[in-house]
């Protein structure tokens, strides 16, 4: 099944949204063996929705929108849409009663009259329910069986009601025999891309019948395994077969596969041990806290941290001794092992991280240039500190620094499971 996607809005034209929508829908559908054979961007213009689509529809006969199905005078996709087909637009009573309930328990207020407009359709369109929002999806299909498909614009409410209702449907009209374009991603951190290229070099025979790709980021290098133009069963087997291979070599630089989040390994890792960890946090500013407070029941293992960015307040909150700061500064190897100590003593935990450095534009020295950082572990009164040279923006050596605390913890982790026996 070959299938066009429109994203609709002047937002996504002028740039201030990044087109999340379509990436996620190339990937879902290719994964059930659909070809995205083409991606436009349209406006928010009925001109311009009903040219986008219709073009498309003429080229591949099934096209998917986003965008374009809220209750604003500029979600102009239904009726644009609608006029493609020579359909007129009808008020679905049931879904209007059902908007009116929602406001009234969910929100305790009357639904806004604007909102009336999502309960408008095009006759004999095939309404699909969105448990995510208030704005239904729509698949309408004409006589010569060409279709369009209307999800809502919203990401979260986009990627609920692709899984819940499109994909079931689009799926069933594939049958039994297809081939899928399936993905497998193992996530590594603390080595760099053309590292990871040299130690699978090494492999004779490659990773098998798979593709590789390598995708560096601020986190790491993710490295991609697709197999295209295969059956669901022969996919799946074929990469297991490319990891099996991939493992043994890039070995402990990988955390985890595919959305793994190395906060959440390590929370994971911490809470099978009964540690507690805090944080001490300066260049970073409480990204490291924010990173493991994110994952949903962190609160077992996160106890709290400081934000420590003032001489002042690293000598008041966390004891880092104030002629320490003076002879070594505050990016230093000393200063970072006392951050470490003094959070574990203050906060009351078994581990605790601490992050000082330099993430710019400005405050470089030749000695201490920008993406200077010194991080530093105390896990049980044992300390370790090491020192890095970020790359990147101010942004991205933030975000390279607390990746790089959370990957210092989870290496010793390991270390220490293996000395122990259990890992």
């Amino acid at each position: 099944m070959r299938i066009e996607v429109v994203t609709i809005g002047d937002e996504l034209l002028l740039g201030y949204t990044i087109d999340t929508n379509a990436a996620h829908l190339a990937r879902q559908l290719a994964a059930i063996g659909v070809e995205i054979v083409r991606r436009t961007t349209c406006g928010d213009t009925a001109e311009s929705i009903a040219a986008a689509v219709g073009e498309a529809l003429d080229r591949s006969g099934a096209v998917i929108t986003t965008g374009g199905l809220g209750p604003t005078s500029d979600d102009l996709t239904k009726p644009s849409i609608a006029a493609l087909f020579g359909r007129a637009m009808v008020l679905d009573e049931e879904h209007l009663a059902w908007m009116r309930d929602r406001w009234a328990t969910r929100f305790q207020r009357p639904m806004p009259e604007a909102n009336v407009q999502q309960a408008m359709l095009p006759a004999g369109a095939r309404k699909l329910v969105n448990h995510h929002g208030s704005a239904p999806g729509i698949w309408l299909e004409d006589e010569r069986g060409r279709w369009v498909a209307m999800l809502p614009g919203v990401p979260r409410e986009m990627r609920g009601m692709l899984a819940d209702t499109l994909l079931p449907i689009v799926a069933s009209r594939l049958g039994d025999a297809r081939t899928v374009v399936r993905s497998r991603t193992l996530r590594t951190t603390g080595i760099g891309e053309s590292a990871i290229a040299d130690l699978v070099g090494s492999l004779s025979q490659g990773v098998g019948e798979v593709g590789l790709a390598y995708l560096p980021n601020a986190d790491g290098t993710d490295l991609r395994l697709t197999v295209r133009d295969a059956g669901p069963g022969e996919a799946d087997a074929r990469l297991a077969d490319g990891v099996a291979r991939l493992r043994p070599l890039v070995g402990e630089w990988i955390y985890g596969e595919d959305g793994a989040d190395l906060a959440e390994v390590v929370l994971s890792q911490c809470r099978a041990r009964g540690i507690t960890v805090g944080v001490a946090e300066s260049c970073t500013g409480g990204l490291l806290g924010a990173r493991l407070t994110a994952v949903p029941g962190s609160s077992d293992v996160v106890q709290g941290g400081v934000i420590a960015y003032a001489y002042e307040v690293k000598t008041s909150m966390l004891g880092v001794p104030a002629a320490m700061l003076e002879a070594h500064g505050a990016v230093s190897e000393p200063v970072a092992r006392a951050m470490a100590s003094g959070a574990r003593a203050s906060v009351g935990v078994d581990a605790a991280l601490a992050i000082t450095g330099i993430a710019g534009p400005g405050g470089g020295t030749e000695a201490k240039p920008v993406g200077t950082v010194w991080i530093a572990l105390d896990l049980r009164g044992v300390v370790e500190a090491r020192r890095y040279m970020m790359v990147g923006d101010r942004a991205e050596i933030r975000q390279r620094s607390a990746q790089a605390a959370l990957e210092m913890l989870r290496r010793r982790l390991l270390a220490d499971g293996r000395q122990a026996g259990t890992q």
